[in-house]
């Protein structure tokens, strides 16, 4: 497996688990959809973004 590969893996597996946490969170449904298409859509930044800024 390349360096890109599992770079691009690691990345799939963040982004899931993020998601999961976001649907699993305290947040109205709104605020979910919102976060969970900002994480499918720029799977990196998104990520980030919801790191720090998320539902906690």
């Amino acid at each position: 497996m390349e360096f890109g590969g599992a770079l691009g893996l690691i990345v799939l597996v963040l982004d899931i688990w993020a998601i999961i946490k976001v649907l699993g969170s305290g947040a109205r449904v709104p605020e979910k959809i919102l976060w969970t298409l900002l994480i499918i859509l720029l799977p990196v930044i998104g990520l980030i973004v919801w790191y720090l800024a998320g539902p906690k």
